[in-house]
């Protein structure tokens, strides 16, 4: 296999914006390698940590494992406890989400409490964010409307193997 190049660190913030790009074009593939990329010479770019993180959670309906362990991964090397609950709800939601939309046995109560395990983490990051950023409350609506569109999600209704919660 050939080895990988490095990028400059001069080249981290064009990158980055070619990472968000890649991501608003569906092409969650490449914005993970980009960022993949930026961490070999920024480890700790914030910016590089929760892009990947939103790229491994777009490819969860085409794979979930290995994308929803490394995404939960990602979420210790964010630096504020703000940040890590608030993708942490992502993580939960969008996990939920992707039970919804496969429909397989047992995905609707899945989804129901993958949805309420993102609601708690956004409650927790709501207690903790900053003044001005209510983004933990949008998506807790976000998660409530698609509850209240969904009356069919029940807790453990139609479960019938059993999938472990993690935490």
């Amino acid at each position: 296999m050939d080895a990988l190049k490095r990028i400059s660190k001069d080249a981290v913030p064009a990158a980055l914006d070619k990472a968000r790009c890649y991501r608003y074009l569906k092409e969650p593939v490449e914005a993970e390698s980009i960022c993949r990329d930026v961490l070999e010479v920024e480890p700790d770019n914030e910016a590089a940590l929760t892009t990947l993180l939103l790229a491994l959670t777009d490819q969860f309906g085409r794979e979930l494992e290995p994308h929803f362990s490394e995404a939960r991964g990602v979420l210790s090397r964010l630096k504020s406890e703000h940040c890590r609950r608030y993708y942490e709800g992502v993580v939960c939601e969008r996990r939920a989400k992707t039970h919804l939309d496969r429909g397989e046995p047992g995905s609707g109560s899945l989804a129901y409490e993958w949805l309420h395990q993102a609601m708690r983490h956004y409650e927790d990051a709501t207690a903790l964010r900053l003044a001005g950023n209510d983004d933990a409350i949008l998506r807790w609506n976000a998660c409530a409307r698609l509850l209240q569109r969904h009356p069919e999600l029940k807790p453990g209704a139609d479960r019938q193997s059993a999938e472990p919660m993690l935490e």
